[in-house]
This record gives C-alpha cells, structure tokens and sequence, in this order.
C-alpha cells in the first residue's frame, strides 16, 4: 500500500509541475483551449500507464515535451480534426501583450513550437533540437526564421493565417 501512495505522490508532483507548461505548448499548437486539456490528459494518461525511467528531471521535461509535441502533431493530422468546424477561439495563456501572442500564435507550428520552447522555457538550440529530432542548424535556422516574422508581424508587413 505504501508504494501506491508514493506512486499517487510522485504523479501529483509531476502534474503540479509540469501541466501549465503541457497546457501552454498544446495550446499554441492547437490554439484551442478545449483540445489543449484533452492534449494535456492524453500527456499524463500515457506518463501513468507507460511508467518511464528517466535519468533526471530534464530528460523527465524533454519527454514530456516531446510526448506533448508528437500528440499534438497526431491531432493535427487526424481526420476528425481536419473535419470539424473550427471555433474561434483567442483564450490568452496568461496576462502577457495578446499582441505579441496573436503574432506567435499566427506563425507557422514549426516556428510557434521553437519560439516557445526558447523563450518561455529557456531551452537552449541544442536542447530543442533533442526534443524535435532535428538538427541544431535546422531549429537554429527556424528561430531566425520565426524572429524575423515576428519582427514583421509586428512592425507591420505580415498578415499570413
């Protein structure tokens, strides 16, 4: 009985600490609140049932970035998704410029993805690179890429949905 509070213990600890990211990440994929929580439960459900070994608490975020990232992608691509009347949904993420979200939320998911994981949670190119399986030059060259929009976006010169 002892380990099955443990266990219960350690699956709070991990959803204290990690959902709002979880929810933030599948939210600017999907700008969609309502498909970022069903995201974020699909996340945590796969964390309970596959029981993963990670070697510290940054390989424990990458995967759990990178399962955040890969279901996203999933749904993205299904059919139910691509059929579903899309519903206008402008929830901010936090109290931040809804400017500035609005103009990252338009960019491309690549580019919202590399943005995200660079600013907000202060991953360096290398770390991303891991977490996407691609290589440092191309996520480099997409965090130029995304600067560059955004710049324009938000001087002025880039109106693209």
């Amino acid at each position: 009985m002892n380990t099955s509070i443990d266990v219960d213990g350690q699956i709070q600890t991990v959803l204290l600490k990690y959902s709002d990211m979880v929810i933030r990440i599948a939210f600017q994929n999907l700008k969609s609140m309502a498909d970022a929580e069903d995201i974020a439960q699909e996340v945590f459900l796969k964390l309970i049932t596959t029981h993963p070994d990670f070697e510290n608490p940054t390989h424990e975020k990458a995967w759990i970035i990178r399962v955040t990232v890969n279901l996203c992608k999933d749904f993205l691509k299904s059919s139910w998704f691509k059929k579903r009347a899309a519903l206008n949904e402008n929830i901010p993420m936090h109290d931040e410029n809804t400017e500035v979200l609005d103009a990252v939320l338009r960019l491309p998911v690549k580019f919202r993805n590399v943005i995200y994981l660079h600013y907000y949670e202060d991953m360096t190119i290398a770390q991303i690179a891991n977490i996407l399986q691609k290589k440092e030059n191309t996520v480099s060259s997409w965090l130029h890429r995304a600067r560059k929009l955004l710049k324009e976006s938000l001087t002025g010169g880039f109106d693209d949905e």
